[in-house]
């Protein structure tokens, strides 16, 4: 199928609620906006630590995680991120890899806000069945 990339964008989720109880401006609320490669094939989010400190996320817990190469490595699980593709957002946790490192985008966020991978376009897109917004069933 090859890579697909999105532009895809991170919000601070404590500081939005710091911003709906008037304690900080909307425009004080920290985001980053940037290219993350999809891969449905990863469970979750990953970002970097240049966006960590962007967004101003606090320490997480270290986890086990299985590599591309095969290693296993513990990396450090921080949350609080709402993750917004277009007019659909969810909200997630990501593990933190070194340095400028690329952000990917897993299966956990795709399936909160109901996107799908067009492999012969190699574009992310709304799902076409729900395209008027995400629909979750919860049988």
């Amino acid at each position: 199928m090859g890579l697909t990339y999105a532009t895809i964008e991170l919000i601070n989720q404590y500081d939005e609620y710091k911003s709906e109880e008037g304690l900080i401006q909307p425009s004080e609320i920290r985001r980053w906006s940037g290219e993350f490669m999809i891969d449905t094939g990863a469970i979750r989010m990953a970002i970097n630590e240049n966006i960590k400190e962007k967004l101003g996320l606090k320490n997480g817990s270290m986890m086990n995680v299985a590599l591309a190469d095969g290693s296993i490595k513990a990396i450090e699980l921080v949350g609080g991120i709402k993750v917004r593709f277009g007019n659909r957002a969810c909200y997630t946790d990501a593990f933190v890899l070194p340095g400028n490192t690329e952000p990917l985008l897993g299966a956990i966020p795709l399936e909160g806000m109901d996107l799908v991978v067009i492999p012969s376009e190699g574009t992310l897109e709304y799902n076409p069945k729900h395209p008027d917004g995400a629909l979750f069933s919860l049988k």
